[in-house]
């Protein structure tokens, strides 16, 4: 059995507890298992209130007036569920990622990820002694992928999805079974 599409996603936060803050961008590139690019979506996304914690700007260079005409979150996740739709959600941190997505999504019917593949947890896997840096940046360094624009969610996803051809054939995964070690095992929103 070949291998399925993958929707590479990427979120960019306000902070980094999906408790506490928000999705401020979602980023989503469809690739098959080859790398071939399908699809691709980025939205910014409305802060909940008028005076809202934007994060770490000098990071993400997302600004408060940025997202002032942005669709509400509700909206930006009802664009992104398609492209998540028979594809195996695949991110660098996975866990990071599909926690704010499934934290937002938490309340409405139908909207889920399925298995979570972690791109971040391959690649460790390749170097069990740690010897390497796993950030995404130095990743693609390593598989020569352009990461011009760090912590822009459809950047970082472009990123994650032409790297994940060469995660794949690292491991010899040829078969959809062959991706079960690489899975995050998501807890449900509280």
């Amino acid at each position: 059995m070949p291998l399925p599409r993958f929707a590479v996603v990427d979120v960019e936060t306000s902070g980094l507890s999906d408790r506490r803050h928000r999705i401020l961008q979602l980023g989503a590139v469809l690739i098959e298992a080859d790398g071939t690019v399908v699809d691709q979506w980025s939205s910014l996304v409305r802060l909940q209130w008028p005076l809202q914690r934007v994060g770490p700007t000098r990071i993400h260079g997302i600004t408060r007036p940025m997202l002032r005409g942005a669709p509400r979150l509700d909206t930006a996740l009802d664009q992104l569920a398609p492209l998540l739709n028979g594809a195996i959600f695949t991110a660098h941190n996975a866990e990071f990622d599909a926690g704010f997505i499934l934290r937002a999504a938490h309340r409405r019917t139908g909207f889920e990820l399925g298995p979570q593949l972690c791109t971040l947890r391959m690649s460790r896997r390749l170097d069990p002694e740690r010897h390497m840096s796993h950030r995404l940046i130095d990743v693609a360094e390593r598989y020569g992928v352009d990461l011009s624009a760090p912590h822009n969610a459809l950047a970082d996803a472009g990123a994650t999805a032409a790297i994940l051809p060469h995660l794949l054939a690292a491991h010899h995964v040829v078969e959809p079974e062959q991706l079960t070690p690489f899975f995050v095992r998501q807890k449900p929103p509280q």
